[in-house]
């Protein structure tokens, strides 16, 4: 079960490790993609909404105005969405997408994409590892991964156990054993240790894929009363769940209070931690390949050899 189980899931656990990890740091990727504001540096009066649009059509004939939104500043470059017209929605060569598009508030000049190439890439990061790019369905996806990674977690311990004597050789690294047994070795490690961690991103994946479901059944198993409403110690977990899971507890006073050295130390462990999994799949997968994979492949071509 937990052999075939990682093998199939693998790819998948893969993915959402890598991207979790990376994830952590999305506030600083955004700020890192964010370009300075376009500012126009014209003397000439500003364009009103309409002069906006008509130069905006004429940049991009075939499209019409949809939305034109103007930044608190008034000198700031205005953000205008373009959708296609009747004429337009026919022509392969265009598309039928709608063009997000800044304009120097001053010339008409188009000054590209309101949406930075880096924000786009990062939200497309955020989409892949929460929904897989598919919306409700891929969350629901996602959260039925979340359970089968707690399932590989509790199956991995059990496999893992070598008894009460010798459990605690079970903990590190071993020299002088052979890469098959390093392999097995690190693979061993890094499930123990990060066995809490895993848990927890398991539980929360799955709270945040089904978050009425989940609170269903909180509620069923603690129903709430007019006493305690709100201030249940269930309530308290899933609070704790949803913060543990991206790893952001700077601000609300454990162990961090503010911006600086424990709260990037807090994102580097996380970072850390989400990147086991992904560890975990390519020891498993090395061990794979020795015990299961090549002995059939030797097999297969010493009968035909035959």
């Amino acid at each position: 079960m937990h052999l075939w189980s990682g093998i199939g899931l693998g790819l998948y656990i893969l993915m959402i490790s890598v991207t979790g990890s990376v994830l952590v740091y999305r506030n600083e990727l955004f700020v890192a993609a964010t370009p300075e504001l376009s500012v126009s540096q014209g003397a000439g009066p500003r364009l009103t909404d309409g002069q906006l649009a008509e130069a905006a059509m004429g940049s991009y004939p075939g499209y019409r105005v949809a939305k034109i939104v103007r930044a608190p500043n008034p000198d700031q470059a205005v953000d205008i969405w373009l959708s296609p017209g009747k004429e337009t929605r026919g022509n392969e060569t265009r598309g039928n997408e709608i063009k997000k598009r800044l304009f120097d508030v001053r010339s008409g000049a188009d000054l590209g994409n309101s949406i930075p190439t880096g924000v786009w890439l990062v939200s497309s990061l955020m989409a892949l590892h929460d929904d897989l790019l598919a919306g409700p369905a891929g969350r629901r996806v996602n959260g039925m991964g979340a359970f089968a990674s707690i399932v590989l977690a509790v199956t991995g311990m059990a496999i893992w156990w070598p008894g009460i004597s010798r459990w605690r050789r079970s903990l590190s690294v071993h020299r002088g054993v052979g890469w098959k047994r390093l392999t097995w070795d690190v693979h061993s490690m890094i499930g123990f240790w990060s066995l809490g961690f895993v848990l927890v991103f398991g539980l929360s994946g799955i709270y945040l894929c089904f978050p009425e479901e989940f609170q269903e059944l909180v509620d069923r198993l603690a129903p709430p009363t007019a006493a305690d409403a709100g201030f249940r110690m269930v309530d308290r977990a899933i609070y704790w769940l949803a913060y543990l899971h991206f790893g952001r507890i700077n601000g609300i006073g454990i162990p961090c209070s503010g911006p600086g050295v424990c709260d990037q130390m807090t994102k580097a462990a996380w970072a850390v931690a989400g990147l086991t999994p992904a560890a975990m799949f390519i020891t498993g997968a090395i061990m794979w390949w020795n015990r299961v994979l090549r002995p059939r492949l030797r097999r297969g071509v010493s009968g035909s050899l035959s």
